[in-house]
């Protein structure tokens, strides 16, 4: 049953990268890397729990913070076209006024 459902899994995210590869908009994108990280969460705590090795899901949930972090930080980016850190331009500006 578990070497079915990597195999599923394992099927997702081939056609997360597919879409990853073909989507239409920048939004798009990042949603199927989205996608494809969290079904590699997923497919590193089926393959712990099919070793014996229940600390893979510690590996997992790190790697799921991190891509939720990661998503976040390229929306922001793509969003406001930086990461708001304040430039030495605004710093300027601030001190004029």
């Amino acid at each position: 049953m578990f070497v079915a459902a990597a195999l599923g899994i394992l099927v997702a995210m081939t056609l997360a990268v597919i879409r990853a590869l073909l989507g239409p908009t920048v939004y798009d994108r990042i949603l199927a890397v989205n996608l494809f990280g969290t079904k590699t969460v997923l497919i590193i705590a089926v393959l712990g729990f099919m070793m014996g090795r229940p600390d893979f899901l510690d590996i997992a949930l790190v790697y799921a913070l991190i891509n939720f972090i990661g998503t976040i930080a390229v929306l922001k980016f793509i969003h406001f076209g930086d990461m708001g850190w304040p430039t030495r331009a605004d710093e300027k500006r601030d001190l004029e006024e």
